[in-house]
């Protein structure tokens, strides 16, 4: 490497002849073949490439794509950003084309930049420049990644009620068809008039039962089996179960079929089950469709739609809505524990963006426990502050790193599992829109970031 092809490169401009041959001393030209990786992401810093002839791309894995950050070309410096901070490299590199890249050692560079304040400055605008750029796309890219999760939880949320939806509807014509069988127009008016009678009493009473346990109503199952047997029913396992799930014993059956001649007992059950089974099928109906309905009415408060961006805010409802949103990810063995301040006052903020906020952390919790646990959500007021504490079971967060959890691109996961974006987010969001503090306390065991709040923004008793 010569002098002269330094000195056509913009960062050596300024060095002395003295400095270009100490840092030649330190430094090493390396030959890159199209497609061979000049740094991985994640590995530990090391030293500062100069591209002298060829083509980089700037790589970032973020879920389970890479995100194509920049491409660089000859004069251009490539990880500085991890040799400065002796960080692990955040981006991977990879030749375009066969390349001719300068190593420069960390001596030749901690020399370089101690010795030419051009060449620290124009470092220093680079790393600026690039970090600005390198963090708008990664949060677009963060952007679009939650909305394809958001709309995969989605779908599989609406699947369940929407499918239970389906099949109801299939089993209720059948019921249907059943109940409306001709046996019915055999009986006499006396018996049908008496059955009607009991149909009405029944299903009132299993409106108003209380939530069964599932052992109970197999027990019960069981006896009405006997029963029906006794009263002259042919396939009494048939019928059974619509009884037992509507909470009739076998000494109500009995009398209740007392009124009813022996002759149509028989149809007369039968008849009666399937008028069960209709309302038990439509109340299913309803309850999918109702969830359904929660679901979308979760989704349009949880994105504020139609609304002004900034507005009265229930904090609880917004975190309701969040876990609506998040319940796919919230396995069966995290247990969610509220601890909510009935008197929480609604604050004025921007909704869309603090719904963003509990998305971070109760996702980051979630992870954190790895699907076993407690997630505890607790809200308080504090003077013309509010607190939203969300804390989880999980291992906690070493101590040594807590004061960098907040920073753009930190992160302690793997290449490919967080852009290191989530709580950087969540600084901004809190701090910089709402003037308001994030804070985190954490030791084995429990992890609890808190939110703290104004109810109304500063200035607003002034106006």
């Amino acid at each position: 490497m010569t002098h002269g092809v330094l000195r056509e490169l913009p960062l050596f401009a300024g060095l002395t002849e003295t400095d270009i041959g100490l840092l030649e001393e330190g430094s090493a030209t390396l030959q890159m073949a199209a497609g061979q990786v000049l740094m991985s992401e994640g590995s530990p810093s090391g030293s500062l490439y100069v591209i002298l002839e060829g083509e980089f791309e700037i790589l970032k894995r973020a879920g389970n794509q890479d995100v194509l950050l920049a491409v660089r070309g000859a004069g251009e410096v490539m990880g500085e950003m991890s040799l400065l901070d002796q960080t692990p490299r955040s981006a991977t590199v990879r030749a375009l084309l066969p390349s001719l890249v300068l190593e420069i050692g960390q001596e030749a560079f901690r020399h370089l930049v101690s010795a030419s304040p051009s060449a620290a400055l124009s470092i220093l605008r680079t790393v600026t420049s690039r970090l600005r750029n390198t963090e708008a796309m990664l949060r677009q890219s963060e952007k679009m990644a939650a909305l394809g999760t958001l709309a995969a939880g989605l779908a599989h949320e609406l699947n369940n009620p929407a499918a239970a939806l389906a099949r109801s509807a299939d089993q209720l014509q059948e019921a249907l068809d059943a109940w409306r069988g001709p046996s019915a127009a055999r009986r006499t008016a006396e018996d049908t008039a008496s059955i009607e009678t009991i149909l009405a009493s029944v299903t009132g009473h299993a409106r108003d039962m209380p939530r069964q346990d599932p052992l109970e109503i197999s027990d019960r199952e069981e006896r009405l089996t006997e029963a029906l047997v006794t009263l002259g029913t042919e396939e009494p396992w048939d019928l059974a179960g619509e009884f037992a799930a509507a909470g009739i014993e076998p000494d109500g059956l009995n009398e209740a079929m007392s009124r009813v001649s022996p002759a149509d007992r028989p149809s007369g059950l039968r008849w009666l089950a399937n008028g069960l089974a209709v309302r038990r099928l439509a109340q299913e109906i309803g309850l999918s469709a109702a969830r359904i309905s929660e679901i979308v009415r979760a989704v349009k408060a949880y994105a504020y739609l139609d609304q002004a961006p900034l507005q009265q805010v229930d904090v609880h409802a917004g975190l309701e809505d969040t876990l609506v949103i998040l319940r796919q990810k919230l396995k069966p063995g995290i247990q969610v524990r509220r601890a909510y301040d009935p008197d929480l006052p609604v604050i004025e903020a921007y909704g869309s963006e603090l719904n963003q906020v509990w998305t971070n952390l109760i996702d980051n919790a979630a992870q954190a426990m790895k699907g076993e646990g407690d997630l505890t959500l607790a809200t308080s007021r504090r003077g013309d502050v509010i607190e939203v504490r969300v804390c989880d079971s999980g291992p906690g967060i070493p101590p040594e790193i807590q004061g960098r959890i907040f920073e753009p691109f930190y992160t302690t996961k793997a290449p490919g599992e967080g852009t290191g974006l989530g709580l950087h987010l969540v600084y901004n969001i809190v701090v910089l829109h709402h003037r308001g503090k994030v804070n985190v306390q954490s030791v084995p065991g429990q992890t609890c970031f808190t939110v703290s709040l104004p109810i109304r923004p500063r200035g607003e008793n002034e106006r």
